[in-house]
């Protein structure tokens, strides 16, 4: 009993990956019924040609009337064009169907990616993601579409077939029934490797695809270390290794179907031998064993139809299960079942409560250990310190993108634990130091900060972050595209439609991660006019590696090793000759030499 219901579990186990795709079917039931339909009178129709067949034979060959014969010929060709109306008719509605449920299924996807949190980003591969969008789910639509319609063909028409072979022949159908179950059950188990095989092959085609996405978005550093021998080694080590798993599961198939049709086909043969000595003894007519001929024939070909179908439907369901994956993925960080809401008007007020906090990826190596500071609404503050101690970390969990271990993170006193990350989100701007410009026109770019802004309000942010300098000598202005990652722009200005969309934003709270590290002095100067603009009136955390930035800071933290160790101005954090005092020696003594040798 119980090794009945563990194979019971492991055949539902098998099937859950595709029913995980019949809600998205079943979003269309009129397509579904008008393909159901069509399908059926396709079947249906097939079905009738032996019924016709075995007339002619019995009868059309042994009469002289010729009008007979001719009504035969033209009910037959009546016959073929309902069986083509319903054969068009059928692949229209299915593949409309496939293609309306693999968009619905790559939008929720999609959807559902841009609602995970970091953590899970932290681990997957984006290229890896992108696969799964693409190749699998359009394995999804050839299974929804034109492979679950021949399956469905075939059922029908096999049953049906078997049916009317017992109607022609009770005796011949008994040896063809007997015949069954050698060959569907060891189809069963070819099935089971064929959807392993196909898994492992989509895994590696993944895997390859993720790699490829990597190397081409970073084409410049791998150009200039001259490493494209390097990726395409390795690239072309990835694409052997998915050809060897696409390779075996093509073999796997190709067994399957040798198996099917050889077996099937060999059964009928074997009931051909045996219905010829009844047509010689008298017991069945020529006619009666044709009919029976050809729908032993549907029956053999359905099934052999079958059997190559259950292999692209175990790829589909290798592909399904990858897409439930995802799906089945939770957002470590949500809105609460009641969200507190936070303050109808936002000041802009930001408090760390005794956080603690590790990332997911990293549990046993704490980033933040027992960190309490305020910052007042419109406050501007600073936070220094070395590589690794833990700045970047309060950006994140003031943006939600994690939760503390213990403490509170408080925004216009509300623990943002219980506040829905989006509403908070909404009050806050950033700036970060490697600045994400999209594969799009700098009017897009600019409006992401805030969509539907309107076209004069976009301007005017461009022109308030100084972006509109050089703006206006592009060739198409605002609707210039700027290519993937704004490859035609220089680090200034990506850094200046950064500012320019903070300031579309309009948010009380604003986050910049040392937004001039990596410009020149022209460059630095520039932004830091715009940046003087947008910190008007907002409360405002720099993160700052170069001192020189947070001169003009109403407070200055300074963390190590994930704790704050000293807090003041930059005068009294000087005269406390402490980590600060060390950190300000070393830069401006530094700049002073390296000033001094450059004049020399």
């Amino acid at each position: 009993m119980a090794r009945t219901t563990a194979r019971y579990e492991e055949r539902t186990a098998r099937l859950r990956p595709l029913r995980s795709v019949a809600p998205y079917v079943l979003r269309y039931p009129g397509l579904v019924a008008a393909a159901l339909i069509a399908l059926t009178v396709a079947a249906g129709t097939t079905l009738t040609l032996p019924l016709a067949v075995r007339q002619m034979i019995d009868n059309g060959f042994t009469s002289a009337d010729t009008t007979f014969v001719a009504n035969y010929f033209f009910l037959l060709i009546g016959i073929a064009g309902l069986l083509a109306l319903a054969s068009a008719s059928r692949y229209y509605f299915v593949i409309t169907l496939g293609e309306r449920v693999v968009a619905d299924l790559r939008r929720d996807v999609f959807s559902h990616v841009t609602t995970l949190s970091p953590a899970f980003f932290d681990a997957a591969l984006s290229g890896e993601i992108v696969s799964r969008l693409s190749a699998d789910t359009t394995q999804i639509k050839a299974a929804v579409g034109a492979t679950a319609s021949v399956a469905l063909r075939n059922v029908i028409l096999g049953l049906g077939a078997v049916g009317m072979m017992v109607v022609t022949s009770p005796k011949l159908s008994g040896l063809v029934l007997a015949a069954i179950p050698l060959v569907v059950l060891p189809l069963v188990a070819f099935g089971r490797a064929v959807r392993r095989k196909a898994r492992q092959a989509q895994d590696t085609l993944a895997g390859a695809t993720a790699y490829a996405s990597e190397q081409i978005s970073s084409v410049r550093t791998l150009q200039s270390f001259t490493n494209e021998g390097l990726v395409t080694g390795r690239f072309s080590r990835a694409v052997e290794a998915a050809f060897d798993a696409a390779r075996a599961s093509v073999l796997a198939r190709a067994v399957l179907t040798f198996f099917a049709i050889f077996t099937i086909f060999a059964s009928v043969v074997m009931v051909l031998w045996f219905g010829s000595h009844d047509v010689l003894t008298g017991a069945m007519s020529p006619g009666a064993l044709g009919q029976f001929l050809i729908y032993s024939v549907f029956a053999a070909g359905a099934l052999g139809a079958l059997s190559e179908v259950w292999g692209e439907l175990s790829q589909a369901a290798g592909a399904a299960e990858r897409l439930t994956e995802i799906l089945a993925e939770k957002p470590a960080i949500s809105a609460p079942a009641s969200p507190k809401p936070l303050p109808a008007t936002g000041k802009g007020a930001i408090a760390f409560e005794r956080v603690t906090f590790a990332y997911p990826a990293r549990p046993d190596l704490p980033a933040l250990h027992d960190v309490s500071f305020s910052v007042k609404p419109g406050e501007t503050v600073a936070i220094v310190g070395p590589s690794g101690a833990g700045k970047s970390t309060v950006f994140s969990l003031i943006l939600r993108f994690y939760d503390p271990e213990a403490g509170k993170v408080l925004i216009d006193g509300v623990d943002a634990s219980d506040a829905d990350p989006a509403a908070l989100r909404a009050r806050i701007a950033i700036v970060p130091q490697d600045v994400t410009i999209f594969a799009a026109s700098v009017r897009d770019n600019i409006a992401f900060g805030r969509p539907g802004a309107s076209g004069a309000e976009i301007a005017l942010a461009a022109k308030d972050a100084l972006a509109d300098e050089f703006i206006d000598r592009l060739e198409n202005g605002l609707d210039t595209e700027v290519g993937e990652r704004g490859v035609t722009l220089s680090g200034g200005q990506r850094q200046r439609i950064a500012i320019a969309r903070a300031i579309l934003r309009d948010a009380p709270i604003l986050l910049l991660d040392e937004a001039t590290s990596a410009l020149d002095a022209g460059s630095e100067t520039l932004v830091q006019t715009a940046l003087a603009r947008l910190m008007e009136h907002r409360t405002t955390i720099v993160i700052a590696h170069r001192l020189a930035t947070v001169l003009k800071a109403d407070r200055i933290l300074v963390m190590d090793g994930g704790r704050i160790v000293e807090e003041g101005t930059h005068e009294s954090l000087v005269s406390k000759d402490g980590v600060y005092a060390g950190l300000a020696k070393l830069q401006f003594e530094t700049g002073a030499s390296a000033f001094r040798g450059a004049a020399e």
